[in-house]
């Protein structure tokens, strides 16, 4: 088994690398769309904000339940309610960096009987960034880790965009 700490110690690690570089972005440059239907990075933090907030209570229950069932969440519908593009972008991806450093150390609290238990009730074929089968037992750790790809998958689309657009 890993050291229970890995996976937040992981997390602090990405985003002490990432805060720098993700201030770096202009304002003017946080609230340019890629597309129409598309979200501008302001509002891709927000939706990481979000995605925070929703996880942060999925791994806090889940020490408190036999399963891993969890309610989804319109991630759309959140972004647009919660006007993102009206903040700064300093402020967003603060309270983005706090979040997840708070979340890290939700992480490294995990008893390592909770972080590894196998639960065959779950429906992270549904939830996970990376899907697992149903019929496969899943554990809170990979549920974890799959936040933090999530994470990283979205952060590589603000800086493809922002370095789109600034060639």
């Amino acid at each position: 088994m890993e050291d229970q700490s890995y996976t937040g110690e992981l997390l602090r690690t990405i985003i002490s690398e990432l805060r720098e570089r993700l201030l770096g972005v202009s304002e003017s440059r946080s609230e340019v769309k890629p597309a129409p239907e598309k979200w501008s990075p302001k509002e891709v933090i927000g939706h990481l904000i979000d995605s925070a907030a929703n996880n942060h209570q999925r791994f806090v229950r889940t020490q408190f339940q036999d399963n891993m069932i969890f309610q989804g969440y319109d991630q759309d519908a959140w972004v647009a309610v919660q006007n993102y593009q009206g903040h700064t972008w300093k402020d967003l991806v603060n309270l983005w960096y706090y979040y997840n450093w708070h979340l890290s150390q939700v992480m490294d609290a995990v008893p390592d009987e909770i972080r590894y238990r196998e639960f065959e009730n779950h429906n992270l074929h549904e939830m996970a960034y990376i899907k697992i089968d149903k019929e496969k037992p899943a554990m809170l750790e990979y549920f974890m880790q799959d936040y933090i790809r999530h994470l990283e998958h979205h952060i590589q689309q603000i800086f493809a965009n922002y370095e789109k657009k600034s060639t």
